[in-house]
């Protein structure tokens, strides 16, 4: 199955000059989406992993699904102040300025084996701040695998560290 046809390009959104990768067509159908989420678990052959970590919010979809199909809990990785509970945070640059994440400081207890997911790497900037939350925890980043991996942009660089893995390489 081709999950490419499946992604719609958006022009200018969510700003001008930007191409925006468009999972929703994706989602929709179940058997892509079933396809998908196969593929991304195959990404990870079936290595030992305790915690699956998705990144808000678009890496929620299917790192929830993954996580079932490796017998892992799932971790919501969020923007701050959106987790009820006590949390650790991280900052981290934007083009336009910074932003944080955060966790639930008990979320992960030191050796699990984590697979952290997000649907797209584009610049780096958010996955590596995830994966430092997730090393405060002592977690083992076992795997960041992503959906889609925008190369132009250069983000594998700054996880450089860990074992990257993407289905669709643009």
């Amino acid at each position: 199955m081709a999950l490419q046809d499946y992604i719609r390009d958006i022009q200018d959104f969510p700003k001008q000059g930007v191409l925006f990768k468009d999972i929703t067509p994706l989602l929709a159908d179940p058997e892509a989406s079933s396809f998908c989420v196969s593929e991304l678990v195959r990404l990870t052959e079936r290595q030992p992993i305790d915690k699956v970590v998705g990144i808000e919010s678009r890496g929620f979809f299917f790192a929830t699904l993954i996580a079932k199909e490796l017998n892992a809990g799932f971790i919501p990785i969020r923007k701050a102040g959106k987790l009820p509970h006590t949390t650790l945070k991280q900052p981290y640059a934007l083009e336009y300025g910074m932003d944080s994440l955060e966790i639930h400081e008990d979320a992960i207890k030191k050796g699990d084996k984590v697979l952290l997911h997000d649907d797209v790497l584009a610049t780096g900037g958010t996955a590596k701040a995830a994966c430092k939350l997730i090393e405060q925890l002592g977690g083992e980043i076992v795997q960041c695998n992503f959906l889609i991996e925008l190369a132009f942009l250069k983000g594998a660089q700054k996880l450089r560290a860990y074992e990257i893995r993407s289905l669709l390489t643009y």
